[in-house]
Formats: C-alpha cells, structure tokens, sequence
C-alpha cells in the first residue's frame, strides 16, 4: 500500500519535469498523510493543470464523505472492475508528484519506517485516479493512489508500493481516449534498481511531524 509520502521539489521543478504553463502554490511537505490536501496533474479543456485534491477517494454515488477514509489507495489487479474505482480509471485519472514514500516494516521493537526514493534523484510520479463528490452543499475533488506487488527493492520491507509512472508515461495515462488494456500495461512494479530504500525515525509515524526530520537516514542503522 501507500499509507505516507513526501513532496520537497520546488515549484519550478514541477512545472519543469511535468511540462507545465504555470506553477503550483506549494510549501515543501515530508509527511503527507491520508485525508490531506495534495497537488496532482489532470487533463484539463486546454492541456494539463495543477489540481488540488482530498487523499482519500469519495465516488460520486457515496452518501457520506467519510468513506473515502478507506479509499487511499487503488490495487492496479482489480481498479478497472471494482465499482468504486472503475468510472474514475475509466474518465478520470491524474499524476501524483512525490519526492518520496513511506513503508513499515514490523520488527521485535515494533514497526520501522523506510523511506523510499528514486535511486537517481529524479521525481516520482504515482498513477492516480480521482473523482468529484457533490452533497449537503458540499463539493469535494478526491483521489487514490494505485498500488501494485512490491519490486525487489522495496520488498524485503513491504509486499507492495505505489505504481510509479515513467515520464514517458505521462500523456497516455492522463490521455482520455487511453484504451483499458493500455492503461493496464503501465500498472508495473518499477524497475528493479529504481529505488533507494532506507531506514528512518519513528517521528514519521505522527503525521502531525511534517519537518525535513522526516526523511533524514536512521543513525547507526544500515540500508536494506
């Protein structure tokens, strides 16, 4: 799954890396947590646009908003089929910018953090799909991070991780004429080799601590 993940790339490196006209209004986050506001990319009448969306997916039938608290993340096997996801791979993906994301690993001492990012440095980009929920007044834009079986980098830690979409993957995710078993292709685990894998504190585990702490290497602990 994906439970926690970072976003510390500045503006201008968004707008560079996702080719787009204008930038985001974003502050540098490390502790990203389900029900929170994040940045993604959709496809917009005049090309692709910056969107704010609720994490945590809200189908547009729910009663209650509150369901989306068990709606974070989207397995690549079933999110074509399953009724809440299906209507929003099917018309309304996105790209989810990170610099990186969380796994815990259970242990004789309790659970330890891993922080995982892109060996060469690079932004990550999680496929995402998001919905509009109307209701009591009320709008909301909301969106789940897809999952897919964990890589050889990340699963001596955690059996899955999100899928990340190469740059070149880009357009034809958020491309609406995309044919399912198009899309389907691209619900890879990364490449073997892709990611960096390490050992972080236990301050991640409060979502509340949203510092540069949050990914700083455990001390005296070794790499996976």
């Amino acid at each position: 799954m994906c439970g926690r993940f970072s976003l510390s790339a500045n503006a201008q490196t968004l707008v560079d890396f996702f080719r787009l006209p204008g930038a985001p209004d974003i502050v540098p986050r490390y502790n990203i947590a389900p029900s929170q506001d994040l940045v993604a990319v959709t496809a917009g009448a005049e090309g692709r646009e910056w969107a704010q969306l609720r994490w945590g997916l809200v189908p547009s039938w729910a009663k209650d908003p509150r369901i989306g608290q068990r709606m974070i993340n989207a397995k690549a096997e079933t999110v074509a089929v399953k009724p809440a996801f299906r209507a929003a791979f099917a018309r309304r993906r996105c790209l989810i910018p990170a610099t990186g994301f969380y796994e815990w690993r259970p242990g004789a001492g309790g659970k330890q953090p891993f922080n995982i990012q892109s060996t060469a440095g690079e932004l990550l980009t999680f496929a995402g799909i998001w919905e509009h929920w109307e209701g009591d007044g009320a709008q909301l834009r909301s969106c789940a991070i897809l999952t897919t079986a964990a890589n050889e980098d990340v699963r001596e830690v955690h059996a899955r991780m999100p899928v990340l979409l190469p740059r070149a993957a880009h357009a034809a995710w958020l491309d609406a004429e995309s044919e399912r078993p198009a899309l389907e292709a691209l619900l890879q685990p990364a490449p073997a080799g892709s990611l960096h894998v390490y050992p972080v504190s236990r301050h991640v585990n409060r979502p509340a601590n949203d510092d540069a702490r949050c990914v700083e290497p455990l001390a005296g602990d070794r790499e996976v």
